[in-house]
């Protein structure tokens, strides 16, 4: 069997020394889902953002940030899930990636944990839709948390960017 994730992996090989992931756990619509902590720039509470009409579905609009320019990328639009009212809960959880600093709307921010490399098993071989992004399940008590795989959830988002010059012109 090739291994193309490190959930793959037996748990142990996972981390260093068997370790433990540190994540932020947030929500998007019913389901619950977590990121490394070290890819998390910030959390910033929902603001108005400007739209911009030739952007792609996923992007919901950019924002400024500290005097840059910010693409926002909706979690519920990767997931294929509806648009949902306004909520106070909603947050822009900002990420520092090699080509730049993105935002994803997400329903909620829910908790900073930690988790276990044993308890990380490699995702269902089901489906496709929204499957890409996710790199692995954390089994948590009686709940799952599905741990996004931001590495390609960026590049799909990267895809879909205009590039600088694109967007001056």
């Amino acid at each position: 069997m090739a291994i193309t994730s490190a959930f793959d992996l037996p748990p142990a090989q996972r981390l260093p020394n068997g370790g433990e992931l540190q994540l932020v756990g947030f929500q998007v619509g019913s389901e619950e889902f977590g990121v490394d902590i070290m890819r998390v720039r910030e959390i910033i509470c929902m603001r108005e953002l400007t739209r911009v009409p030739t952007l792609p579905g996923v992007v919901e609009g950019i924002v400024t940030l500290r005097g840059k320019v910010i693409p926002v990328i909706s979690m519920r639009n990767c997931f294929g899930l509806p648009a949902c009212a306004s909520d106070r809960r909603r947050r822009i959880v900002v990420i520092e990636t090699g080509c730049g600093i993105l935002g994803f709307v997400v329903d909620a921010v829910l908790e900073v944990l930690r988790l276990p490399a044993e308890l990380i098993e490699a995702p269902p071989r089901v489906g496709t839709a929204g499957r890409e992004y996710i790199s692995g399940i954390g089994k948590i008590e009686d709940r799952l948390l599905l741990l996004l795989d931001l590495d390609r959830l960026m590049v799909e988002a990267a895809h879909l960017l205009p590039t600088p010059r694109e967007q001056m012109n």
